[in-house]
């Protein structure tokens, strides 16, 4: 008799605990549903967008805000979103939701999505784009975006009119590009104000005794540009200590050699310690403006510029800079430079915008409060995300202006999105040494990059997919 009843006590022991687990499970399920329900209230999509409630999260360049990577999830994900595809694997992504405000595309490198029926844009990288496979036949809804932030010898095709106008949306270093990244290089007005690196003047005057008054650093030999000419012409009018691999009379110290070492904090101490830096751009486009720049104007040194003919839009204050264009001959400029090196007072003049911490180019002021993404912060989305989004965005503009019959906004890019004058080479006298095939090269490629791009042109104009062969051959018809 006691064994029973402890057997029914035991029963109902279990029957309670039974009971209490399932109602816990319930009680998670129904907790879960409630939190799916914040990330997407309307799940049918009847205003065409998700209903976000969540703060977007904020990665590293290139790492992705997470999106759903399961087939099922990616395959569901396809089928209710417009497609964004990277034509250009870029991202590495097989497919992800991304939110952009209270739009939601999905974005995906998977080329079966190409005859997709909710496949509205095609994002290409500009140094990839590859003209042996394009997405052709291109239909009507389907939109090209170009992200272009490289020098044009990456890729010289693109800076024709024939071939940027293929393109409806742009993100390019000019400012006319529908997302521009002509900043790209600078991660704010607080870096450009601060002292962290800046050596006092009556100290760089000291270290003259070992140290030239200007410092030259690169390692790509011979650009389109022709900087190495400026600079060896320049050399035998005044002392240039060079580090890098052009035209190299200085050594670093062995752990900073190497690419990595260009952001190091003992790089940027030896270049500290100079008066002027040579800033000169690998190639000469209005607003292709590199860290070659930038990074002076951090450092405390006055830099000494060659590239972009705009860049005169973007300085700090207008005494913050010595454009190489103002000058008739190196001759010339190192006259000047000589002369500042030895009045503190004209020399002084060069970095008073720094030691007060003022930044009067409200352009440059402008641009960098009105930009979308950031340059090394993970509180900001990186220029990727803001490119991809601003696609997203353009698309579903167009998407609710069809619902509401109503005709769509057709965005173009034109010749000013991204462009470049023809390279031109220095001489600066009769006898002036013929430099390395390189450098001679890069005239005839400008001009052989014309044909192509105009037969790039006809071929997609034409609307069918085409071989090498054929591109080829028009390239070199007559």
């Amino acid at each position: 008799m006691v064994r029973i009843q402890r057997r029914k006590l035991l029963a109902s022991c279990l029957c309670v605990t039974a009971t209490v687990f399932l109602l816990v499970t319930l009680q998670v399920v129904v907790e879960l549903g409630k939190f799916e329900g914040k990330k997407f209230k309307n799940s049918n999509l009847k205003d065409g967008h998700a209903q976000m409630e969540e703060e977007p999260i904020h990665l590293h360049p290139f790492l992705k805000r997470g999106g759903l990577t399961l087939n099922r999830k990616k395959t569901l994900a396809a089928d209710s979103y417009p497609i964004m595809l990277w034509w250009s694997p870029l991202t590495g992504e097989n497919g992800r939701l991304g939110q952009c405000g209270a739009d939601t595309c999905f974005f995906t490198i998977n080329r079966t999505y190409l005859h997709h029926h909710r496949t509205k844009a095609f994002l290409f990288y500009g140094t990839d784009l590859n003209i042996d496979s394009l997405p052709l036949p291109r239909k009507a809804h389907h939109d090209w975006a170009l992200f272009h932030e490289e020098s044009p010898k990456n890729n010289y095709k693109l800076f024709h009119q024939p071939v940027i106008t293929l393109f409806n949306y742009t993100a390019t270093f000019s400012r006319h590009s529908h997302l521009p990244l002509t900043t790209q290089y600078l991660e704010g007005t607080e870096v450009l104000k601060s002292l962290r690196y800046l050596v006092p003047l009556q100290s760089k005057n000291n270290l003259r005794k070992s140290l030239a008054p200007l410092v030259y650093v690169q390692s790509d030999c011979d650009p389109p540009s022709d900087r190495d000419s400026y600079v060896r012409e320049l050399m035998t009018y005044i002392e240039v200590d060079s580090y890098g691999e052009c035209l190299r009379n200085k050594a670093l110290p062995q752990q900073l050699n190497g690419p990595a070492s260009m952001d190091a904090g003992d790089f940027y101490r030896i270049l500290a310690q100079y008066k002027f830096i040579l800033a000169f751009e690998n190639a000469v486009c209005d607003d292709y403006i590199t860290e070659k720049f930038w990074r002076p104007l951090k450092l405390g040194v006055v830099p000494v510029y060659y590239g972009s003919p705009s860049i005169a839009d973007w300085l700090p204050s207008n005494r913050s800079a010595i454009l190489v264009s103002e000058f008739s001959h190196p001759r010339e400029l190192a006259s000047y430079i000589r002369q500042l090196d030895h009045d503190d007072r004209l020399y002084q003049a060069y970095i008073e915008w720094k030691l007060k911490g003022e930044i009067l180019n409200q352009r440059l002021l402008t641009a960098l409060r009105e930009r979308k993404w950031g340059v090394q912060d993970i509180k900001q989305d990186n220029y990727i995300d803001a490119f991809e989004c601003m696609v997203c965005t353009k698309v579903w503009d167009n998407i609710r202006l069809q619902e509401k019959g109503l005709p769509l906004k057709r965005w173009k890019a034109d010749i000013t999105h991204l462009s470049c004058p023809e390279p031109t080479a220095f001489a600066f006298s009769p006898l002036a040494p013929r430099r390395s095939s390189l450098r001679e090269m890069w005239i005839p490629s400008f001009q052989q990059s014309k044909k192509e791009a105009q037969a790039l042109r006809w071929l997609v104009d034409r609307n069918q997919n085409f071989s090498t062969q054929e591109f080829w051959a028009l390239v070199f018809k007559d």
